[in-house]
């Protein structure tokens, strides 16, 4: 299944296979910090505003799309939101990966992750600090970057086949 977490509402981008979309539908309310997540309901945000089973989404998904507003080589602030919520999605405890000190994985699948990036001037410091944002979250969720790409608008996204 593919995970696709847009800031686009609308959406209006061709899906192929199965999907969960996550896009804005009402007001996010940010992750405080609280570990609730990973002590009192393991994989799932205690915060109730319809966001709280990113986490649970993230572990039933083999690919992981994000598809966003380049806002200096980051995600808009609403998929940056999402991400957040979604921390229950690796374990608290850590383990040793490529040198590297990372959470476990809290669920078996393997998530691939790609990003589509709308933005008329995006930069191209700003393409390559996304690449390495893309590259780090992959390390993070114990996953691996299939794809990156850049649009100059979210119209140019409306051709795309995901």
């Amino acid at each position: 299944m593919k995970l696709i977490i847009t800031d686009l509402a609308p959406f209006s981008i061709h899906v192929e296979g199965e999907y969960q979309l996550i896009n804005p539908r009402g007001t996010i309310h940010p992750c405080t910090g609280c570990f609730g997540c990973w002590v009192k309901t393991p994989g799932k945000c205690v915060i109730q505003d319809g966001y709280e089973s990113t986490g649970i989404a993230m572990g039933k998904c083999t690919e992981l799309i994000l598809v966003s507003q380049c806002c200096y080589g980051s995600v808009s602030p609403f998929v940056k939101a999402v991400q957040d919520r979604a921390i229950s999605y690796i374990h608290p405890d850590f383990v040793l990966r490529g040198g590297e000190m990372h959470h476990k994985r809290r669920y078996q699948n393997v998530i691939t992750l790609s990003a589509y990036f709308y933005g008329e001037a995006v930069t191209e410091a700003e393409k390559e600090t996304a690449r390495k944002l893309l590259a780090a979250n992959a390390d993070n969720y114990d996953g691996r970057v299939k794809n990156i790409r850049f649009y100059k608008s979210a119209a140019e996204l409306e051709n795309l086949i995901l």
